[in-house]
């Protein structure tokens, strides 16, 4: 893996807002980086990117997918004070919130600066301010503009439905960790195009077609629900979890058995474990219950597939994430043999 390319794919990456529903300017930046190598690119209606390899052998096609879409806010409504209720796009974790920097992205494009906090965001002045539940109904968003009221908010052009993308505050370390929010998934998405680039360069194909999918809903469970139709094989390449009664740490490729959409195909699972054994790749199996990926949305779609997780080791999920380039380089490798052998 080149990790140098893969650290400056990961930083532009995690630099383009993409909250779910608000995902095409990634999909239209990673679009033009795999046309320029020669990729045949192609968007579903919902704006998932699809793109197909051709494979070295015959054989029922496979899928890899990863998704670009973060978790986000929108705008609720416009208090009367001037600042904005808001409700979350997917699933952050609201105490990790409270103080963070944002961009209000109005309908015809402006962006303005704000901050998400509290509504008692001063221990000086509320008694509760250090104990209020941060819930969306006690979070508002504070702009950085002279606007004292709900007029004053509309004459910038602000309106419920506006989408807030929250500053993923992206930095990769002497020492190999990579912090940003977002790490689910665009990390696997950096992986993906690292490998890709590289195929193209050495001029390497997987055994079989393959569909590369980077999808844009997979936040709200509808990513990857539809996918070609001659896909019989699918794996998804997403965040593994680190934390309390799970065998994952950030210099591992997490291999899931099952998340909270059932068990993964048995037969993947096993040839995943078999392959990171063999080739001494870092790796842990884990079970995630709070838990869904594409190929979750993909089997509950209907389509007559096998299909099965693998990721990088992040931790603090949905919340200030963290993973080390040893996790990637693991999830990498194992992408790259199961693809390939």
């Amino acid at each position: 893996m080149n990790e140098e390319q893969l650290k400056q794919w990961a930083l532009d990456l995690l630099g383009i807002d993409s909250p779910t529903g608000y995902a095409h300017h990634a999909i239209e930046w990673i679009a033009q980086r795999l046309s320029a190598m020669g990729y045949r690119c192609t968007q579903s209606a919902k704006g998932n990117l699809i793109v197909e390899v051709e494979g070295s052998g015959e054989g029922a096609a496979m899928a890899v997918s990863a998704h670009v879409d973060t978790l986000g806010l929108m705008v609720r409504s416009i208090k009367s004070g001037g600042t904005l209720a808001l409700t979350r796009l997917g699933g952050p974790c609201l105490p990790t919130l409270d103080g963070e920097y944002c961009t209000v992205i109005t309908r015809s494009g402006r962006r303005i600066s704000g901050t998400i906090l509290s509504v008692s965001p001063s221990v000086h002045v509320y008694p509760d301010a250090a104990t209020l539940p941060r819930t969306e109904q006690n979070m508002e968003i504070r702009l950085d503009e002279l606007v004292q009221d709900e007029q004053q908010v509309r004459q910038l052009g602000i309106q419920a439905g506006d989408i807030v993308a929250i500053d993923p505050k992206t930095t990769i370390t002497d020492s190999g960790f990579i912090k940003s929010r977002f790490l689910d998934d665009k990390i696997s998405a950096a992986l993906i195009l690292t490998l890709l680039q590289q195929w193209h360069q050495d001029g390497r194909k997987p055994r079989c077609k393959t569909f590369f999918l980077f999808s844009t809903y997979e936040e709200v469970g509808h990513g990857a629900s539809w996918i070609p139709a001659e896909v019989r094989e699918m794996l998804a390449v997403d965040m593994g979890c680190v934390g309390s009664d799970l065998n994952c740490t950030e210099t591992q490729v997490s291999i899931c058995a099952k998340d909270s959409s059932g068990p993964y195909d048995y037969g993947m699972t096993s040839r995943l474990i078999e392959l990171a054994q063999t080739l001494q790749i870092p790796y842990a199996v884990d079970i995630y219950p709070a838990y869904g990926s594409d190929c979750s949305a993909a089997l509950r779609g209907g389509n007559d597939i096998r299909a099965a997780l693998i990721g990088p080791g992040v931790h603090a999920s949905h919340g200030m994430e963290r993973t080390h380039l040893q996790g990637v380089k693991a999830a990498y490798q194992l992408l790259e043999a199961y693809l390939i052998q």
